[in-house]
């Protein structure tokens, strides 16, 4: 989805309140900024549909992720292996990880089908590391799927036909705002 559509969608679609897989998918994308900021990617990981993609394009307009470069664009092997590298202490970027606090809010959908739900987002991320303070910001795009049935019991996880551990991120895109610039290593997820 391009930027002017995010826009466009953002302003024709709201959150509504009453839906409770939109409060579902919600709760669990605060989840994910959490065991983010808390290192605890193997719990992260968990998060994640089967197949789920985690996305970080350079171009924020592009919608062909795999025809495009990005700065992130992992399946779930190479999910696994990226936190694998951030918590093995082998690589450079996890000896000096930085610590990050993120806030993530705006929420609107944007989508809705049978067994998911797309939510837009923004995300403010700190961090801090070697004695340096930044701030990333994005605009954050979730797919989110539920249970065969598609509901949500009032304790967030999936209806009777689904998987007892409810909802999971089935694609993530985090298209940053200043995703054209100079990219150091950085030791965290967004």
């Amino acid at each position: 989805m391009t930027t002017d559509a995010l826009t466009t969608a953002a302003m024709a679609a709201e959150l509504p309140l009453d839906d409770p897989r939109a409060l579902a998918a919600v709760s669990l994308i605060w989840r994910e900024a959490h065991l983010l900021d808390a290192r605890r990617y193997a719990e992260w990981d968990l998060l994640w549909a089967a197949g789920g993609e985690y996305i970080v394009p350079i171009d924020r307009d592009t919608t062909d992720f795999a025809g495009r470069l990005n700065l992130v664009y992992d399946d779930e092997r190479m999910r696994r292996m990226r936190i694998e590298r951030l918590t093995g202490g082998f690589s450079i970027s996890a000896a000096a990880a930085a610590r990050t606090v993120r806030s993530v809010s705006r929420f609107v959908v944007t989508g809705r089908e049978e067994h998911a739900i797309e939510l837009c987002s923004a995300q403010i991320l700190v961090g801090y590391k070697r004695e340096e303070t930044f701030v990333l910001a994005a605009d954050v795009t979730h797919r989110i799927t539920y249970g065969a049935d598609g509901t949500v019991g009032s304790d967030g996880t999936a209806g009777s036909d689904g998987p007892p551990s409810g909802p999971r991120i089935a694609r993530k895109i985090v298209r940053l705002v200043n995703s054209e610039d100079t990219v150091t290593a950085s030791g965290f997820l967004l």
